[in-house]
């Protein structure tokens, strides 16, 4: 596994902290837009999400990319998670790998 360039675990809410820098997030999608959809943090904030768009997105994606914004992801790496995800587990997740156990995530 190559750890040179790791994504930081973030919701909607954490985003701002890592403009600029590498990210992974799930985000529910909303609705495509030509090269970018609209999707929905396990936070509950709208994000947009740019890039090569894959042809087929499940309801529930994992975005690899980077932070342009405070609510925009370029994404690089698309997986899709599935129509069902339980995003309450990694919502607090992401609040531990920007918390108090950060060390072990970064």
């Amino acid at each position: 596994m190559d750890t040179s360039n790791p994504a930081v675990f973030v919701n909607g809410e954490l985003l701002p902290m890592w403009v600029g820098r590498r990210v992974r997030a799930v985000v529910q999608v909303l609705r495509t837009e030509g090269g970018s959809f609209l999707g929905k943090s396990t936070d509950d904030h709208q994000l947009t999400i740019k890039g090569p768009i894959p042809q087929h997105l499940t309801t529930y994606v994992e975005v690899i990319g980077i932070a342009e914004s405070n609510q925009s992801i370029r994404g690089e790496i698309f997986t899709n998670f599935g129509d069902n995800f339980d995003i309450v587990p990694y919502n607090r997740l992401c609040q531990l790998a920007n918390g108090e156990h950060r060390s072990l995530f970064i």
